[in-house]
């Protein structure tokens, strides 16, 4: 069984995140072989939840939120030996129970477009996304 719990991202291990992220498969669209900038990646985001089994990092749930209108699932990772067992489900449960006024926004990643439906998401058709400047 494992254990979802909201943490300050100042005390997340960023190498042991970025572990998850490639056990996960989420690596493959985040820069996590950039330390500098993984770390900033993981250590601005102001609302986390994280799944532990056995004391090991099995999932997590990275959020920019003001907590009140809107918060903006930025990551969303499960270890692949834990899918599949509804961990995904409770970190986005812990994210709503954390900001429960706000609405939750994410961009899926084109494998989990038909996930999201089941777990009572809808899509929305006006998303639009800039670039980084070069």
């Amino acid at each position: 069984m494992w254990k979802c719990e909201v943490i300050d991202a100042a005390d997340l291990d960023v190498a042991e995140v970025a572990e998850l992220y490639r056990a996960s498969g989420l690596a493959e669209r985040r820069p996590v072989e950039d330390t500098e900038r993984f770390t900033a990646m993981v250590r601005n985001a102001n609302l986390v939840v994280v799944a532990r089994v056995d004391d090991r990092l099995a999932g997590i749930a990275r959020c920019v939120s003001d907590r009140s209108y809107v918060t903006y699932l930025s990551d969303i990772a499960v270890d692949r030996a834990h899918q599949r067992r509804g961990i995904g489900v409770d970190l986005i449960r812990h994210v709503q129970q954390a900001a429960p006024q706000a609405k939750i926004v994410l961009l899926s990643a084109p494998a989990a477009t038909e996930y999201y439906p089941h777990i009572g998401f809808t899509q929305h058709g006006s998303a639009w996304v800039l670039d980084a400047a070069k």
